[in-house]
């Protein structure tokens, strides 16, 4: 009778063990696919960090491009602004109607 008491035990503990060992394993392949999971969560952030960046470049590049268009257009203006102030002053010269002393 106790040899059949201590299979039983044995038969038990061993059953203990044996689900001890399942749970722990479940418990680590549920971590594993939660660190996956959050490993493709990161990579996935970080793709969309890259994204806007090149994002923000090309835009700075775009107004670095447009502010170098418009002093352009600026400096162009005042070329135009002086030689039409210096046809007017030409014509103001040459034309016998212009008094000297001006207005």
């Amino acid at each position: 009778m106790t040899a059949v008491i201590i299979i039983v035990i044995a038969v038990v503990v061993v059953a203990v063990v044996a689900g001890a060992v399942v749970v722990m394993r479940r418990r680590a392949e549920e971590r594993r696919r939660q660190a996956q999971e959050h490993r493709d969560q990161a990579r996935a952030g970080h793709l969309e960090a890259e994204r806007q960046e090149s994002k923000a470049d090309e835009l700075a590049a775009r107004a670095k491009r447009e502010q170098l268009q418009a002093e352009q257009q600026r400096i162009e203006a005042a070329d135009k602004r002086t030689d039409a102030d210096d046809l007017k002053a030409r014509a103001d010269a040459v034309d016998p109607d212009v008094a000297d002393d001006g207005p």
